[in-house]
């Protein structure tokens, strides 16, 4: 016999089940939150209530993603997280049978990310005037970004108690809070240390922050992507740039560099780390070892 189904409620406990249970970031459990939005205002307006959803619902709500000419890997995202949200109904005994186990996503093309040369990321930093604090913060950002391969998320929440400028090296917290190690270029330190001696007043709560906007607040991704985007422009690259250009450039450079496959997937945050100290350790002088070896930045 099936639950009573109290869709605020239901919508909430999804969302705690997804940052608790599965570990997600809160941007992407919020990005599954939109998703099941979407198909609840869908199967409102069909009149519809989301215990009589069938199959053939949501492959008319599927249809609808269509319809919009939204880009595959949007709507294969939406699909994915109404797939999770029927799941999460299921174990949590609000239905009897899942009417999204036939649904299918998309087909998505994998294109080539872009991937900016040496030499671009070089004309980007370049085009910073030194003579502010603003550029100072802003060059350390581009050589951490590059430096580190960060997500802009990452860069964001970047705390000072994890950077760690003599030893080399700083503990990022990547999705589903997981932390590793990822070596700092000496180029990255130094921009940081520039940085650090003209960093604006932190503002209550922003004290352990690294990255600060001139009022001593956190930056936003947004500015991040504003910064990033300029600097191309400034640079007279004309293609789409964003923060995570960077991070693709990081890995495919040190991929063409000869570094090992397993050390780029660590350093990007694509498996977790064991947190002992000892493994730490070896780690991090592992990692050390192939970025100091392949990344143009230490050459």
């Amino acid at each position: 016999m099936s639950r009573h189904i109290d869709i605020p409620r239901v919508v909430t406990d999804f969302s705690t089940h997804l940052i608790l249970d599965r570990g997600l970031s809160r941007n992407t459990a919020e990005a599954y939150l939109d998703d099941v939005g979407k198909l609840l205002s869908f199967l409102k307006d069909e009149g519809t209530p989301l215990r009589d959803a069938t199959r053939d619902t949501l492959s008319a709500f599927a249809g609808a993603l269509h319809d919009l000419g939204i880009a595959p890997t949007t709507h294969a995202r939406i699909i994915a997280g109404v797939r999770a949200f029927f799941r999460f109904l299921i174990a949590e005994g609000y239905l009897d049978e899942d009417p999204s186990v036939m649904l299918v996503k998309p087909r998505v093309d994998h294109t080539l990310p872009t991937v900016l040369t040496v030499e671009e990321i070089d004309s980007m930093i370049a085009a910073i005037s030194l003579d502010s604090p603003l550029g100072l913060r802003n060059t350390a950002i581009m050589e951490t970004l590059y430096g580190c391969g960060l997500r802009v998320s990452e860069l964001c929440d970047l705390q000072m108690s994890d950077v760690y400028l003599d030893e080399g090296y700083i503990v990022v917290t990547g999705k589903g809070s997981k932390q590793r190690i990822v070596p700092m270029s000496p180029v990255a330190a130094d921009r940081i240390r520039q940085y650090l001696a003209e960093r604006p007043e932190p503002k209550p709560g922003c004290g352990n922050i690294l990255f600060l906007n001139r009022l001593g607040a956190r930056l936003t991704r947004v500015m991040i992507f504003y910064i990033v985007k300029s600097l191309a422009e400034a640079a007279g690259i004309k293609r789409n740039i964003s923060p995570h250009t960077l991070r693709h450039s990081f890995a495919t450079h040190l991929l063409e560099g000869g570094a090992n496959l397993r050390a780029i997937q660590q350093m990007l945050g694509h498996e977790s780390i064991a947190t002992t100290e000892i493994y730490l350790h070896v780690d991090r002088s592992r990692l050390r070892a192939e970025i100091l070896n392949h990344h143009p930045r230490y050459r």
